[in-house]
């Protein structure tokens, strides 16, 4: 072994020690040993950088991992900076929709959204060519995808997004159909009715409340120092980036630590009654379909409830998952209610969700993929 890979194989080996003797804090029995797993499996993968979230009847744990055949200067100046890794900062991608209908449900809970009302009572739909179609749109088709349209009717980070016009694919709330566009005309509703924007709405309700001073939908000064790069498929380095405006469906920045306080609120709190619990995580009516008209044998048990993904699983039972893709950005977080165990990750690596199976099979001792890792990559 050569004198350079001895020293990346030496800091590998601290900081995987450094992980235990965090968690060990936590009286966790197994925590060391699935340090080393998930050591293995971000190497094998090729991932950079990957933070992990984890509880469960068995324990509460944490870890921050670092492929160091990866570090660059930057990299190293995180780990440094917080040791223990739970400040660095991932783009969240897809799991800022979630939040956001915790919100949204908040606000239905407390009287302030008729989640059957059209939303073009709270907002306008000068944006949409077919009126007649957006006049049909409420928080409920928009929250569970079926709304008709398009992921997205243009690149939400390019300038010309907030006036580019928004064309239907299908009549709302005749099939599935996943959209960040519906999310963030919604979001638009609720900056009206609250008369604040979502930043300061999402701050009040959520990430002050729970503890969340990193997280956010706008960039925080903080991120200058502890957002994480993001690598492509190739292993380059293409740099946090920048999102020109808060977008509830794909611009959150957060760490696992953080998040996992989101996701305990979520399942466990007491902020939610457990009618609005419920109806969050009741599925819909039909199957979601990832491809319309193309069925795949995964989704034969996959539906979708408020914002969140719902697989009928034969051996766990229902099982709550999102999902989050920006591309160099890639996030999961999976909850068993029977079983009452949760995980959420973050990576920055084009290859985040390579790891899915092995994950899931570490932490939840699973002897079977789950459906949704397919809906996922397939």
């Amino acid at each position: 072994m050569k004198k350079s890979q001895v020293i990346v194989f030496l800091l590998a080996a601290a900081l995987l020690q450094a992980c235990c003797g965090k968690v060990v804090e936590q009286k966790c029995a197994f925590d060391c040993g699935i340090a080393k797993e998930l050591g293995k499996i971000v190497k094998e993968a090729g991932i950079p950088h990957m933070q992990l979230n984890y509880k469960g009847p068995d324990g509460q744990f944490g870890f921050g991992i670092q492929n160091l055949y990866f570090a660059d200067t930057a990299a190293r100046a995180i780990v440094a900076v917080n040791g223990d890794d739970s400040t660095a900062i991932f783009q969240g991608a897809s799991l800022s929709k979630v939040i956001f209908s915790y919100i949204v449900m908040r606000m239905y809970q407390d009287g302030e959204i008729d989640l059957d009302k059209p939303l073009c009572n709270y907002t306008d739909i000068d944006r949409f060519t077919n009126k007649e179609y957006a006049s049909l749109l409420t928080a409920r088709i928009v929250l569970s995808h079926r709304t008709g349209l398009s992921n997205w009717a243009y690149g939400p980070s390019a300038p010309e997004w907030p006036v580019s016009p928004i064309e239907f694919k299908f009549r709302p709330d005749s099939c599935y159909g996943y959209s960040g566009e519906g999310i963030a005309f919604l979001q638009r509703a609720v900056e009206s009715i609250k008369g604040k924007s979502i930043d300061e709405i999402a701050k009040e309700m959520v990430f002050d409340p729970l503890g969340m001073s990193h997280t956010a939908y706008c960039w925080l000064p903080c991120y200058d120092s502890l957002a994480v790069p993001g690598f492509n498929g190739n292993g380059e380095n293409r740099g946090p980036g920048r999102h020109p405006r808060s977008n509830t469906a794909y611009t959150i920045r957060t760490n696992a630590k953080e998040y996992g306080k989101f996701l305990d609120e979520l399942f466990w709190g007491e902020s939610l009654s457990a009618q609005t619990r419920e109806l969050f995580f009741a599925p819909g009516k039909e199957r979601a379909i990832r491809y319309a008209g193309e069925p795949r044998q995964c989704d034969s048990t996959m539906y979708w409830g408020m914002s969140i993904g719902i697989e009928m699983n034969p051996k766990y039972g229902k099982v709550l998952w999102h999902w989050g893709d920006n591309g160099n950005f890639k996030a999961l977080f999976m909850y068993l209610p029977q079983q009452q165990k949760r995980f959420v990750y973050f990576t920055n690596s084009a290859h985040g969700h390579d790891i899915i199976n092995k994950v899931t099979a570490l932490l939840f001792a699973a002897e079977e993929p789950f459906a949704m890792e397919r809906w996922i990559n397939q």
